[in-house]
């Protein structure tokens, strides 16, 4: 029988792979579009955000590899499951991000020392525009599935799209100024959404970061599984409670105490009630550990 969290491991990624293969086939149509429509009317920001569309292509798959390989069983090399390679996909989707972001900011910036001016015409602002809806309907579809499944990732992978539509609204903005009479309006638009970008990347590999020093859960969990533990008649006490997150996985180890003539199966089954309420109530990947000790009446050392 499956346990509750095998299924809501399960059930996580289906919903991480279902988003991610959406995501592959909008950024296959943009990336087309873009470079296609962009070599006819001689506009390197089109093309530029074409090879954007192709970086989001790539991370896509990054995420699908990432969150796949995370998703497997612990074994003997990594007893505790492989959910930091899905903290490692994020963190080179940072990178990715702040590469992508100084690229735009490099060529702008040097486009207008340079002195070059840019008219392309009508036709980039329709690519723009359908590229600015399609990624921003991607992005949030995406950021909710991330905050659904917890999983860092595809958060990561959200801002990715939502870097692309910046770009494409940039793309779009100096469109409509070329249009209007200003040669240089894509660069320095251009140059202000690779900040974004870049500001974004940071966000992510900080929250990265937070995860690979096993940073504790959140308030709301912690005072959810508290209140679990309060209401169990049978906890007489508890203590040592520690939570550390990997991946989108939450684990939970702790020492709770009970009536020492309690038989050893007994304990058991306080233990399996305990963890399945935290299982259930938390409605995310949960990893429980539990140690049992008598509750006596002298003071407990509550670091032991």
């Amino acid at each position: 029988m499956k346990s509750v969290n095998e299924e809501l491991l399960r059930e996580r990624w289906r919903k991480i792979r279902s988003i991610t293969l959406l995501g592959i086939f909008v950024n296959i149509f943009l990336m087309t579009a873009k470079i296609f429509f962009g070599i006819l009317i001689k506009s390197s920001a089109l093309i530029a955000d074409g090879f954007h569309s192709l970086s989001d292509l790539a991370t896509d798959f990054l995420v699908l590899v990432g969150t796949r390989v995370s998703n497997r069983p612990p074994d003997d090399a990594h007893p505790y499951g492989h959910k930091r390679f899905e903290t490692l996909a994020t963190q080179m989707m940072g990178f990715i991000l702040i590469v992508v972001g100084f690229g735009f900011i490099w060529k702008a910036s040097t486009a207008i020392y340079r002195g070059e001016e840019n008219f392309p015409g009508g036709m980039m602002l329709v690519v723009a525009s359908i590229s600015v809806v399609a990624k921003e309907i991607i992005f949030f579809l995406t950021r909710k599935v991330s905050r659904e499944t917890q999983s860092t990732a595809l958060y990561a992978n959200a801002w990715h799209h939502r870097s692309d539509s910046l770009s494409s609204l940039a793309v779009l903005i100096g469109g409509a100024a070329s249009l209007l009479g200003w040669g240089y309006a894509d660069q320095v638009a251009t140059v202000v959404v690779g900040l974004m970008i870049i500001g974004v990347a940071a966000k992510i590999l900080y929250e990265g970061l937070i995860e690979i020093t096993e940073h504790s859960a959140d308030k709301e969990s912690i005072e959810k599984i508290t209140k679990i533990l309060s209401e169990e008649q049978d906890v007489l006490d508890w203590h040592a409670l520690r939570t550390r997150r990997i991946g989108g996985e939450l684990f939970v180890d702790l020492h709770l105490l009970v009536d020492p003539e309690m038989s050893v199966r007994d304990s058991h089954v306080i233990c399996e009630k305990v963890e399945t309420r935290i299982e259930k109530e938390l409605k995310k990947p949960v990893n429980v550990l539990i140690h049992i000790e008598p509750y006596l009446t002298s003071p407990t050392d509550p670091n032991s």
